[in-house]
């Protein structure tokens, strides 16, 4: 089965002497570069994760449309937007205005998201979730309003005398990106939250983590999750076909700067920890020779089932070497599954 193959960029920076990303700067200038390395490799997603309060890319919408605009085929996009810091009609602005500079290959990922820097941070953003403090809800809140606006109906009164003339009607949000409100996926860490992201007709971006554990690998429990997410989708009437996406740290060994840096995780295993009070499963990394990789990930439950495999970068090691671990995977190990 072909899949689509992207990067995942968690965006680090840090003054280190060993790190190549020192700055924001680097992080930004970087990302363009690598999008751009990866297009020309035949890679076909550049996606980038969005932290606040942290050393990492916090401000995507500059960087897609920088990148949409140094690149014509690669898919651009985020894995994940937290929607408790989100302005929903503002960030429709920013889709709309990124997806329609990328010629329409925005592919963007939205959640709750996961546990961040500083305490409650997307209320110095000046969003309260209310008495109850329910954050989670109020960025399912967010995302209801963000999806109504990208589907470019209009819902505000026009003013009797503008100072441009109106198209007649109520307006809407613009710019209008068509099929961008097909091309949003939640990031969803529980079985029940996928068959939820299914009846919102959003596609499912699946990680390295799921915030839960029944004592099955890791690989298992997340192609449960991908099953239930398939079977609501059919049950809800939809009028497009969703996909699905799952992260995996992949390390190829094919030379002696792969092995100094990763020849210690070929010993990698899943592994169970507490997260905000709750049990979560983290996927193992895959690290070893192509020949052992080709074995190992052919027994991948959840990365078979998906459509869109996403691979963590260590963005620290600079442009080239990244540029290196991707090809080494389109090149040694993606054929020999049948990816390519």
């Amino acid at each position: 089965m072909k899949k689509n193959i992207g990067f995942l960029n968690f965006g680090h920076w840090t003054p280190s002497p060993q790190s190549a990303v020192r700055t924001a700067s680097d992080s930004l200038l970087q990302s363009i570069e690598l999008a751009v390395a990866a297009e020309e490799l035949g890679v076909d997603g550049a996606y980038f994760r969005v932290h606040h309060f942290a050393r990492q890319l916090a401000s995507p919408f500059p960087l897609l449309a920088a990148i949409g605009a140094r690149t014509s085929r690669i898919e651009i996009g985020t894995g994940v937007i937290d929607m408790r810091y989100e302005n929903p009609l503002y960030m429709a602005e920013d889709a709309g205005a990124a997806d329609l500079i990328s010629g329409g290959r925005l592919q963007l990922g939205i959640s709750r998201g996961s546990p961040e820097q500083v305490v409650d941070g997307f209320r110095y953003f000046g969003y309260d979730p209310g008495p109850e403090g329910d954050h989670a809800e109020m960025a399912r809140t967010h995302t209801r309003v963000f999806l109504d606006a990208l589907r470019g109906e209009g819902f505000a009164e026009p003013n009797p005398r503008p100072m441009f003339a109106n198209p007649p009607g109520l307006l809407r949000i613009e710019p209008h990106a068509p099929g961008l409100r097909e091309r949003i996926w939640w990031g969803a860490g529980t079985r029940a939250t996928a068959e939820w992201t299914a009846e919102q007709g959003m596609n499912l971006m699946s990680s390295t983590l799921l915030a839960e554990d029944t004592g099955v690998p890791f690989h298992e429990l997340q192609a449960e999750q991908i099953e239930r997410f398939r079977t609501t989708w059919a049950a809800t009437g939809h009028e497009f076909e969703p996909r699905v996406s799952v992260s995996r740290s992949i390390f190829p060994i094919v030379d002696d700067r792969d092995r100094v840096y990763f020849g210690r995780e070929s010993r990698s295993s899943d592994q169970v920890g507490i997260i905000d009070g709750t049990t979560a499963r983290f996927g193992k990394t895959y690290a070893g020779e192509p020949d052992r990789l080709v074995e190992q990930l052919a027994q991948d439950e959840a990365i078979a089932a998906a459509d869109t495999l996403l691979l963590t970068i260590p963005n620290q090691l600079g442009v080239d070497y990244n540029a290196h671990v991707l090809e080494s995977m389109l090149t040694h190990v993606a054929p020999a599954l049948g990816w390519r």
